[in-house]
């Protein structure tokens, strides 16, 4: 029996369970079938609370819907907070948790969340690639995950899964493979996004690291200052918050937004 909790943030949905006790030792397929929308509960990810091994609160498992862990998520983070302080009774203001990205320190603002994320790394602008036929250029950093970033001029007509699988797939980002991230500029500070998820191979409604990559991004090729918002297909706006360091870096990155529970229920058969 495996008792979970269904959230989002910001339309990028998971399945979480408490996993401190250490009783689940689920298989990648087992992870795959319930986040199956047809045939088990349904989500872009799975989230797993464990204890931490290195100094921090909690640790924190993550695993996209293929069933492959990955390294971070940024939405599943803020998810990740929220559930911990539930099991807390909602005694927290702060909390940290380790992650294969690094350790990640997170508040409570309202009904909302405040990630703080690992540095970015790996920045790479203006990389010229053949992407199913046509010619692009793309940026590319790691926030956590690694991010592909296209600006568009018509972000609603752009064939997410396409253009997305052809970068996700490219050469270029071999052996691991990327996610891929659309990005439309409504005015200077403010950007819309669209992303290819990495492990759930087609768009999802957001993707916390994602929104980080292309804040990044548009403050490199036109200046736009911290904070930054950021319009996700799920409907809402998120901020980004970042601070240049002396050597060209980024450091103090932050995300803030909502996670919310969906409901919960127990699994019988896996």
């Amino acid at each position: 029996m495996l008792k979970f909790s269904k959230m989002n943030g910001a339309g990028n949905d998971f399945v979480v369970i408490d996993n401190r006790d250490g009783s689940h030792d689920l298989s990648r397929e087992q992870i795959a079938r319930i986040c199956n929308r047809q045939r088990g509960v349904g989500g872009d990810g799975f989230l797993a609370v464990e204890p931490a091994q290195n100094g921090a609160d909690y640790r924190m498992r993550y695993y996209n819907a293929d069933g492959g862990e990955a390294e971070m998520c940024g939405n599943g983070a803020r998810c990740f907070a929220s559930y911990v302080n539930r099991l807390e009774g909602g005694s927290l203001s702060s909390t940290t948790f380790e992650t294969i990205a690094g350790v990640i320190g997170a508040d409570f603002v309202g009904e909302n969340v405040r990630i703080e994320l690992s540095k970015p790394f790996d920045l790479q602008l203006g990389t010229r690639l053949e992407l199913d036929g046509e010619t692009h250029t793309v940026h590319s950093v790691n926030t956590g995950v690694p991010h592909a970033v296209i600006f568009v001029d018509d972000l609603a007509g752009v064939d997410i899964r396409r253009l997305g699988s052809a970068t996700r797939f490219h050469e270029h980002f071999a052996p691991a493979g990327t996610n891929v991230n659309f990005v439309g500029i409504k005015e200077t500070g403010h950007i819309a996004i669209r992303t290819y998820e990495r492990g759930v191979e087609d768009e999802t409604l957001a993707c916390g690291t994602g929104m980080v990559a292309c804040a990044i991004m548009h403050h490199e090729l036109d200046g736009a200052a911290s904070p930054i918002s950021v319009d996700v297909a799920g409907g809402e706006t998120l901020e980004v918050a970042f601070e240049k360091s002396a050597d060209g870096g980024y450091e103090s990155v932050t995300l803030l937004g909502p996670a919310e529970f969906t409901f919960e229920g127990t699994l019988s058969h896996l």
